[in-house]
């Protein structure tokens, strides 16, 4: 048994590997540690980060083991480690927090990824996750008057719409990361290992302590402010992309809906219990919400541009406080009940919108980005996370035939076919995002001008990265 830090880690004797919870080496070295076995190494450690290194340096030399170095743990980088699961394969998940809570807030799936997660045989674990289907979007004007109902149709799509609180998400992506009952070898996560170099021609990837991890394949799902990002575009002699400001903020609630049971609304017009999301939308402002948790909360985004906020915001952080008389009086001229729902908040937040313009690249040498990494896009659509799966979707389909250590040719050549498939669908959706963050009426007027549904079927009507490809290059 190798202690690491605080934790007991059963390891193989042969070549001092982690072991994999039925026992066996995922190095294939013929030895075995079963949980029964009275043969263990009784190892004093004194510096037990040198250890480790040895044990990672003793998998590379004595494994014909495909490895799979993923930068960022959170929605991107946990769905791409299940993904990319497979024999003779060992993926590590390097995470700069320590995973203790994810950020309070509403996240959809939308159908092209929502169908894509229940293809990976994840449908009892994301169950418990209680996320809410929703079946129509309703558009009201700035008076409560229902302007249109868009009714998202799961048979027409492949799937439904699905909402999660983001924590219950994560949780459940991380669980199926880490299961032992699903498909292939599970990832290890590494938290608190803040990522500070990408060397991408030796796929080295180098923490805040010096720590080295080594891989084959080196997956950027490092976020908005991602350091793989800035390797990739100086490898190629691009100019560095920094995420600009939109022009926009958000205001982001979470309300119990026991609490809405006095809300004095006609039901016609607003029901908590109802399926569906409702946006309120006036000329430069806008409100977003929906349920989750099986209907016992409901998530609010309120978006509005910041030459009209009335406090600042904060471009670096989704925590940062929110004040609820400023977030009342940017909204004074919306409806009383929506009012009355943000007086409900226990707690308000406030962030500044950012996103990336598109990048001239997402490859070089064993590296690629992904999700906001490589395409950040501003949430009118809700395809962030949901583009983020089909990356991980795409890394998975272009290896699926690789079954062991894979030469830099090898790397370099399905890298290559994953961007080609998926850099022009995501630039277009950024693009998208951003034309309907655009003003939903004529100044002066509450009618309702912009058409929320208008890229849906482009959106949702996806089949894959290998079937899209095939379609591009046939027209």
């Amino acid at each position: 048994v190798l202690a690491l830090g605080h934790d007991v880690v059963p390891t193989c004797i042969g070549c001092l590997v982690w072991l994999y919870k039925d026992g066996e080496c995922p190095s294939r070295c013929q030895q075995q540690l079963s949980n029964e076995s009275t043969d263990s190494y009784n190892l004093s450690i004194t510096d037990p980060t040198h250890l480790e290194t040895e044990a990672k340096m003793a998998i590379d030399a004595t494994t014909n083991t495909f490895r799979i170095i993923i930068v960022g743990g959170g929605i991107a980088g946990l769905a791409t480690a299940i993904a990319m699961r497979g024999p003779q394969r060992e993926i590590i998940v390097l995470e700069k927090s320590r995973m203790n809570k994810e950020v309070g807030a509403l996240l959809s799936l939308q159908p092209n990824a929502q169908k894509i997660v229940e293809q990976w045989n994840l449908k009892d674990i994301l169950q418990r996750a209680k996320p809410t289907a929703e079946r129509q979007f309703r558009i009201l004007d700035t008076s409560g008057k229902i302007h249109m109902n868009i009714d998202m149709d799961g048979e027409k799509y492949g799937a439904d719409r699905m909402v999660y609180h983001r924590q219950d998400l994560h949780s459940a992506l991380r669980e199926a990361a880490l299961s032992t009952e699903l498909p292939g070898y599970p990832a290890s996560i590494v938290t608190a290992a803040k990522v500070v170099g990408c060397d991408c021609e030796t796929g080295t990837i180098t923490l805040e302590d010096n720590t080295t991890y080594q891989g084959d394949l080196i997956i950027g799902a490092d976020g908005i402010h991602s350091v793989v990002r800035e390797a990739v575009l100086k490898a190629g002699n691009h100019e560095l992309v920094h995420p600009a400001p939109t022009g926009v903020s958000a205001y982001r609630l979470l309300v119990e809906t026991t609490n809405l049971a006095g809300l004095d609304v006609d039901k016609e017009v607003f029901d908590h219990t109802r399926q569906a999301t409702t946006l309120i939308m006036g000329h430069d402002r806008r409100v977003i919400m929906g349920p989750a948790r099986n209907g016992d909360l409901l998530g609010l985004v309120g978006m509005v541009p910041d030459e009209h906020m009335h406090e600042s915001s904060n471009p670096n952080s989704w925590t940062a406080p929110g004040d609820l008389s400023k977030l009342l009086q940017t909204y004074h001229d919306f409806p009383q009940w929506i009012r009355d729902i943000f007086k409900q908040a226990p707690d308000i937040a406030l962030w500044q919108l950012r996103d990336i313009d598109a990048l001239p690249t997402w490859i070089a040498g064993r590296c690629i980005i992904i999700g906001d990494a490589a395409h950040a896009m501003l949430p009118t659509q809700g395809q962030g996370a949901s583009q983020s799966i089909e990356d991980a979707e795409a890394l998975q389909a272009f290896f699926a035939d690789v079954t062991a250590k894979p030469n830099p040719q090898q790397i370099t050549r399905r890298i290559r076919k994953v961007f080609e498939a998926r850099y022009k669908r995501a630039s277009l959706i950024q693009a998208y995002s951003r034309q309907q963050a655009k003003p939903a009426t004529e100044k002066g007027s509450i009618k309702v001008t912009l058409n929320p549904a208008e890229f849906l079927d482009y959106n949702c009507k996806y089949e894959g990265a290998v079937k899209w490809l095939e379609q591009q290059e046939a027209s």
